[in-house]
């Protein structure tokens, strides 16, 4: 199975969970989730992800001024995002856990 395709299911649960302690902009978003271990995710990916969790309701975003280049648009999780995370991350947790049983018996 390709990382690519489970990425697709889980991207806005990854996005939402890096941004659960720390704000953070498009590029710094991407390093956090490459640095987690999520190396084959795609810039275009998470910066479309962003937008459209924003667009949801689930995150809110300010400008910050950025002295080497372009201002920075960051993005937090507002209490809807934070609801969001939570209810996701518990579907997760019981799919994997279903996922390590099969997986467990077939070995």
């Amino acid at each position: 199975m390709e990382i690519s395709q489970l990425l697709k299911g889980v991207l806005d649960l990854a996005v939402l969970a890096v941004l659960r302690d720390e704000d953070g902009y498009g590029y710094d978003v991407l390093r956090r989730l490459r640095a987690a271990g999520l190396d084959e995710v795609g810039d275009a990916s998470v910066y479309g992800t962003l937008r459209r969790l924003y667009k949801a309701g689930l995150l809110t975003s300010y400008v910050v001024p950025s002295e080497e280049g372009p201002h920075r648009k960051y993005y937090s999780l507002n209490e809807p995002g934070r609801l969001r995370l939570a209810e996701s991350g518990k579907t997760w947790l019981s799919f994997a856990s279903t996922m390590n049983s099969l997986l467990g018996e077939a070995a």
